[in-house]
C-alpha cells in the first residue's frame, strides 16, 4: 500500500522530442497512467517548482513526467527537475525513472534492468538508443539527462532506447510496446498494482 495517501505517484521519464512524446502518451493511457506532456521540456524546460504544480493538479495518479535536457552537457535542466522531485518526499513519491539512452559522450548511469527493443528485460545491463544492448564491457546507459541517477542508488532505474523510435520496435501503431514495458516494470516494482 501507499504508505503516505497524500504523496502523488509519479514517473520519469528522460526524453521529452515529440516522438517519444507521443509514445509515452500512448504507453501511459494504455496503462490507465496520466502523461503530462506540457512538462516534457523540450523545447522550452520548466523548472522543477513549475513541474511540481503541474503535477499536483493532475487529475489521476501516477502520472508521467517528461524531462529533457536538450543534449546539454553536465547537470542540465531536465537533471535540476528530477533532483528537485526527489526532494519533494512529502509532496511526491518517484516510483522510478526510465533512462533514455543517446548517442551522447556523457558519463551515464548504471541501470537496475534494461528493455530492448524486441523486449527482452535485462538485469543491470545498458542499452543502446536503438535499443540494442551494448557490448558486455559496456557497463552504463550513456544519456543527457542521467547522470545524477547515481546519487539516488534507491531508485529504481530502467534503462530503454529513443522512445517511438528504435528502428520503428517502439512504434506508436504498434502501441509503443518498449516503452509499455519499461512504465510496466516500474510499475511492478512499486505498490501500484497491490492496491
Amino acid at each position: 500500500m501507499n504508505d503516505n495517501p497524500a504523496r502523488i505517484r509519479v514517473i520519469i521519464v528522460t526524453d521529452g522530442d515529440w516522438t517519444a512524446r507521443k509514445a509515452v502518451e500512448t504507453a501511459a493511457r494504455a496503462l490507465k497512467l496520466y502523461p503530462l506532456k506540457a512538462v516534457a521540456g523540450n523545447p522550452k524546460p520548466l523548472t522543477g517548482p513549475e513541474a511540481l504544480q503541474m503535477i499536483l493538479q493532475a487529475p489521476r495518479e501516477p502520472v508521467v513526467l517528461m524531462v529533457d535536457d536538450l543534449g546539454h552537457k553536465g547537470v542540465g535542466a531536465g537533471e535540476r527537475v528530477i533532483e528537485y522531485l526527489l526532494y519533494q518526499s512529502e509532496q511526491v513519491k518517484v516510483l522510478g525513472v526510465i533512462a533514455v539512452a543517446s548517442h551522447s559522450r556523457a558519463r551515464g548511469t548504471q541501470v537496475d534492468y534494461s528493455v530492448t527493443g524486441d523486449l527482452q528485460v535485462v538485469k543491470g545491463h545498458p542499452v543502446s538508443k536503438e535499443g540494442t544492448l551494448e557490448p558486455p564491457r559496456h557497463r552504463r546507459l550513456e544519456g543527457d539527462t542521467v547522470q545524477i541517477l547515481d546519487r539516488y542508488p534507491d531508485l529504481l532505474v530502467i534503462g530503454c532506447g529513443d522512445p517511438g523510435k528504435m528502428e520503428g520496435q517502439d512504434s506508436v501503431v504498434n502501441g509503443a510496446e518498449v516503452t509499455r514495458k519499461c512504465l510496466e516494470l516500474i510499475l511492478e516494482g512499486s505498490d501500484f498494482l497491490a492496491q
